[in-house]
Order: C-alpha cells, then structure tokens, then sequence
C-alpha cells in the first residue's frame, strides 16, 4: 500500500484510526505528506486554538504544519500528537528540591544570612527548585548583576558569625576572570568562615537545564562575539532582538523546569552546598 501520496483528508476513517499516534517530540523528523517538506521538529505551539508544529529541512529553512494526519515518521504514516504531558513538579510530599516537604511549616522571618546569585534568572532558578526549603530556613536570594563589584558588595555586606554570605558565579573556572575576583574576595579581612563563593562552569545560568528537558542534544554552540543569549534564542528560531525577547525566550527556558532532576548536577552540587554553608550551625 502507497502511503506517500495520501493527505490527511485523503485517509479514510478505518485506516485514521489504525495508525499509531506519536507524541511529538523536538529533534523528531518528520514528512508532511502534502507538501513533501522533511524537516526535523525546532518548536511546538499553540496558535488559534491548535498545536502547530515548525520543521526544519537541511537548509535551515522552516515551516509550520498543524497537528494531527498526514505526517510520515520514519516513512510510516502516524497520527502526530500534542506533546506528553510531563510529570508533576514534585512527588507527593517533596519539594522541586528534592527534600521532605514540611507540612504546616510557615516561612521563617528572614535571617540577616543571604545568597547572592548573578542576576535575576540565577535568582529565578534557585527560587523555583529551592524556593520552599529557603523560606523554611528564613534565607533570601538576591540578585547581584555582575560580580565586577563583588569586593565592595561584600565589604559592605560586613559578613561574620551570624551573618554568613554565599555567593553562586557562572562560569567560574580556573584561570577565569571570575576565580580571580573570587580569590581576591576571599582574600579579604572577615571572609573566611564566613563568605563561601562557589560557581558552575557555564557560561550562563540557563546551560544548568538540562538539554534533555528541553528536547535537544545539547546547547547550541555560540559564535565568539556574538552575545551569548542572543545567539540561543536565534538558534532556537525564537525572537532575540530585545529585551523583551530575552526576557520572554527565559521564561519559556524556566518553565521547563519541574524539579531539581532538570537541572545539571554541577549546578545542584553548588547550591545544597551554599545552604548547608549558611543553615549548619
């Protein structure tokens, strides 16, 4: 039987409902049946009511086709479904960390200890995976935007016994720019024992999510140059030409995000180390 010339309006009723259906997934390619366009699935979404998916061909070149008949995959004909639906945020009973949820625990008031992260999607990040058990401890996040100045912020921070600061970095790897401000940082009169500054090593916080979650191999490989973020999101196919996009393109990023098991173990490593810094006694 020749399935290659059959558009979904031309697949009878019996034959619909035999052919499997597939949850699509991003990096699936797939025919459309129609046009004969075979390109590899960029995104999925809902417009006008209805899930559309953009392929990919070989060129570069996209086009989008709604859901449902008349797509080959692997040159078998198929029913392409919306996306699985994916897990709860959380088991029964835990946080998105991963820790015992403490039932009837109200937030403590805040202690004069803090965690500084880069900028406000670090900060985002670690309050969506570690929100609740931080309001338990009574510890605030707070966003620093650059760490160029982060020998002034913590001389002014006056961190001791009591008063304990720990300090996530992106892309803090030797020889960096980054190890050397820590350095000099940890250097200074009051830090030991009570400044811990730790970091990963990616360029940005948003290489912390795993590329599984998003449905991808891996991140996208940015020229030199050129700004990072920017270049993802124009790899994504996503608008990237302000700051709205920007803004917009991160909160699709973080809405991936469930629970600590979407998130890189060399960021989740660094953070339970920061906590455990500041709530040990």
């Amino acid at each position: 039987m020749q399935y290659q010339n059959w558009g979904p309006q031309e697949i009878a009723a019996p034959v619909r409902n035999q052919l499997p259906e597939v949850p699509v997934e991003r990096g699936m390619v797939l025919e459309d049946v129609q046009s004969g366009w075979v390109g590899a699935v960029t995104r999925v979404e809902k417009s006008g009511g209805m899930h559309v998916v953009a392929l990919e061909d070989r060129r570069g070149k996209s086009r989008s086709f709604r859901l449902g008949y008349g797509f080959l995959l692997e040159g078998q004909p198929i029913r392409l479904m919306p996306p699985a639906p994916r897990p709860a945020t959380a088991p029964a009973g835990r946080t998105a960390s991963g820790s015992v949820r403490v039932a009837g625990q109200r937030a403590q008031v805040a202690k004069a200890s803090r965690i500084w992260v880069e900028g406000k999607h670090d900060a985002e990040l670690v309050e969506k995976v570690w929100g609740d058990d931080l309001r338990v401890e009574g510890i605030v996040v707070e966003p620093l935007h650059g760490i160029d100045d982060l020998a002034a912020a913590v001389a002014s921070f006056c961190p001791g016994p009591g008063r304990r600061l720990g300090v996530l970095v992106d892309h803090l790897v030797p020889d960096s720019k980054e190890s050397r401000i820590a350095d000099a940082v940890m250097a200074s009169p009051g830090a030991a024992g009570n400044v811990l500054i730790v970091g990963h090593p990616y360029v940005d916080v948003w290489q912390a999510i795993r590329p599984a979650v998003l449905g991808i191999e891996s991140w996208p490989v940015v020229p030199r140059g050129q700004d990072w973020k920017t270049g993802i999101l124009a790899a994504f196919g996503w608008p990237h030409s302000t700051k709205e996009d920007i803004g917009l393109g991160w909160q699709k990023l973080l809405g991936a995000v469930r629970s600590y098991a979407d998130l890189e173990a060399s960021l989740l490593g660094r953070v339970e180390e920061v906590i455990d810094f500041l709530t040990v006694p």
